[in-house]
């Protein structure tokens, strides 16, 4: 079996659950591997290189920033989605990223995901 595509990083289990399985189901050739702590990215990353990244954009304690430098450092050539609850004010300052999709909209993952990985 190849190593996961996809990198699900997102501190609420229940949250991270359903993109892995919006992934899986839509697209289970990927593979997805979840990561809902500080301690578990570094082990993933060295694990595997993710082709893209979907990353919560408001984890409690640990930057968005952080987590991306983490994610760039290892696989600098991986496509990063952030996921977020509401939408971000109109003055809050992002990371440059690939997409941003509020997790109401999981439905539209999968073809976010065909479109930044096509083939």
């Amino acid at each position: 079996m190849a190593p996961p595509a996809v990198l699900v990083i997102d501190d609420d289990p229940d949250d991270a659950e359903l993109a892995r399985l919006a992934l899986e189901e839509a697209l289970p050739a990927l593979g997805v591997r979840v990561v809902t702590r500080r301690e578990q990215l570094a082990p993933a990353l060295a694990a595997a290189t993710p082709r893209l990244v979907l990353c919560d954009l408001n984890i409690p304690g640990w930057p968005c920033d952080e987590i991306l430098a983490s994610v760039r450092a290892s696989a600098p050539a991986a496509r990063v989605v952030l996921l977020t609850g509401a939408p971000p004010p109109g003055d809050a300052v992002l990371p440059v990223v690939d997409a941003l999709l509020l997790k109401d909209r999981l439905p539209d993952l999968p073809a976010l995901v065909r479109r930044l990985l096509p083939g």
